[in-house]
């Protein structure tokens, strides 16, 4: 059975998500019966969304180009991407954009720049709720629609933002990566996020003809370590491909094969299920949004006039007390992070003054041990070497892990005690519209993300060249270890160098990337509770102008639609 099929032996008048949109419209959740539509179209043509996910720059839209096999998106040198992009099937090549208010405009394709891109529409300025670009392509016959979405961690802040936002409609995932960073923490969030609702993985290294063989390798070992640690299940091989030498040669080299042949397999062994899974997750999300919006306006209805106005002041007034003491607290936790970074300075210095040398002896009485002669013997002594740098480098960012997070947590709970303060300050007023939000942030035990430290083995130093590599060939044993002894040993003073200061820059970034999170976490819930409240009194107050008889009729309504969400929808 393919998607389409499945798709369409899933929906038929009367199913859930098609009450769920007649609900929203008549509660007048025009937004949410919008979304409810959008979502039952695609279940009925059996569409499924594989979300191409990554960091800005990764070639995220130039390897979509490359698996539909026409450039189709505009790629670039700056952040092309600003709004989420769906490549789905069509008998021809085109493309459509929608507003916010809904209505769907077709547009050449050569003009999808001016909405698609950050440069012609910075930050989403033009009001583009989606873009759909429509190819015929085989891969996508079946229902598999490839998604384009915004760069994590680019400078353009709205484009994580937008990436985040969709993660609720992801089906499948292919995370493309890069070899520097190999996986920075923002992916590894979202992967993380996604992984939550979604079982079907492909991992690529993008553009890996512009990188080194050492590069690739130490690239992928680091990511599969990374992924195996944070990642439940089996997320399979980082393929290695090259969008750009695909589009240029149409060859299958490196394993653009592997990765075609794992997506073709979607589209053909998992689609039906992916598509099942797409519907009910829809409907339990968008059942959750609409009970939440039918309890508020009770609540708001129910609430005196002046109580409900007061309210509205007191959020007011409280949101921006809350607010001037978080950016008087942000100095000081500015100055607290400058304080850190210094004492991580001070202890990574201290570290490698008193290690070197240790490591080194270390290194020298290993040598001796070692079989081999000429280039195998120095092969042999750069391997034990390494081994040497990463014992005692863990050991050490095993000793600052501990009192690095003691000493973030100890400045960031100033503003824990202040989101908590003004939360429990809500939860005390009789807000019961505000029910189901979170009443306090928690504790900072540690640091909000974990590391994202990889190892560098530095081999453009360990490397030789050929005339060194001929010499080796011709020293006596005792001569060829001096020689290791010394150059090697120099090596891994290098070695201890480089990581020990990687080590510093991950603790700096963990701190500076954790009161980040805190305070947009922070900041987020205040928002969430202000908007909650003021959108709740405005629709009651509508209501209550129409008299007592409105009200009392809107009250019974309210109660009707939350039965028949559960009946008709939740059933």
């Amino acid at each position: 059975m393919t998607a389409k099929d499945a798709g369409s032996s899933a929906l038929v008048p009367g199913t859930p998500l098609r009450a769920l949109e007649a609900l929203a419209r008549e509660v007048g959740a025009a937004a949410l019966a919008g979304e409810a539509a959008t979502l039952a179209e695609r279940i009925a043509e059996g569409r499924f969304y594989v979300a191409v996910i990554g960091q800005f720059k990764r070639g995220k839209s130039t390897l979509i180009n490359a698996l539909v096999g026409d450039a189709v998106l505009p790629s670039g040198v700056v952040p092309v991407t600003a709004v989420v992009t769906v490549v789905r099937y069509g008998p021809k090549t085109a493309a459509r954009v929608r507003a916010i208010d809904g209505e769907w405009r077709e547009v050449a394709l050569s003009d999808l720049e001016a909405y698609a891109s950050e440069e012609k529409n910075p930050e989403n300025a033009k009001g583009v709720a989606g873009i759909e670009v429509f190819a015929p392509s085989p891969l996508l016959a079946s229902g598999m629609c490839l998604v384009d979405t915004p760069g994590l961690g680019s400078v353009f802040r709205g484009g994580t933002e937008t990436t985040r936002a969709f993660v609720p409609h992801v089906d499948a995932a292919l995370v493309v990566l890069g070899a520097d960073p190999p996986i920075s923490e923002d992916e590894l969030v979202l992967v993380e996020q996604v992984s939550e609702q979604v079982r079907h993985f492909v991992f690529v290294l993008n553009k890996a003809d512009r990188v080194s063989d050492a590069e690739r390798r130490e690239a992928k070992r680091f990511t599969d370590r990374i992924l195996a640690s944070r990642i439940e299940g089996d997320v399979g091989p980082v393929l290695e491909v090259s969008a750009k030498e695909r589009l240029s040669t149409g060859a299958d080299s490196r394993d653009w094969h592997r990765l075609r042949d794992t997506l073709a397999r979607w589209s053909t062994e998992t689609a039906s299920a992916l598509v099942a899974d797409a519907e009910r997750r829809g409907v339990a999300l968008l059942a959750d949004r609409l009970l939440r919006e039918l309890d508020e306006r009770r609540e708001a209805l129910v609430r005196p006039v002046a109580e409900s106005e007061q309210r509205i002041e007191q959020l007011r007034s409280c949101a921006a007390d809350a607010e001037r003491t978080m950016r008087d607290l942000g100095y000081l936790l500015t100055a607290e992070q400058d304080r850190l970074g210094r004492q991580f300075a001070a202890r990574r210095d201290e570290f490698v003054e008193r290690t070197v040398s240790e490591a080194r002896r270390e290194l020298a009485d290993g040598v001796h041990t070692l079989e081999g002669h000429g280039p195998a013997l120095r092969g042999a002594a750069v391997s034990l070497a390494q081994e040497i740098s990463r014992r005692w480098l863990d050991r050490w960012r095993a000793e600052e892990q501990a009192a690095a997070e003691a000493l973030y947590q100890e400045a960031a709970q100033r503003f824990v005690e202040l989101a908590n303060q003004f939360l429990e300050r809500l939860a005390t007023s009789g807000e019961t519209g505000l029910a189901g939000l979170s009443t306090s942030v928690g504790p900072e035990l540690g640091f909000r993300v974990k590391s994202r430290l990889y190892y560098t083995d530095l081999w453009h130093v360990a490397s030789r060249s050929p005339f060194g590599w001929f010499a080796d060939l011709f020293r006596s044993r005792a001569a060829m270890e001096r020689a290791v002894e010394r150059s090697v040993g120099d090596y891994l003073e290098h070695l201890l160098y480089s990581n020990a200061a990687r080590i510093e820059s991950d603790f700096n970034e963990r701190v500076l990337e954790s009161r980040r999170l805190l305070e947009s976490d922070i900041r987020a819930r205040l928002k969430e509770v202000y908007a909650s409240a003021e959108r709740a009194l405005e629709q009651a107050d509508a209501t209550r102008a129409a008299g007592a008889e409105a009200v009392q009729a809107e009250m019974g309504r309210l109660e009707a639609l939350r039965g028949r969400v559960h009946t008709d929808v939740l059933r």
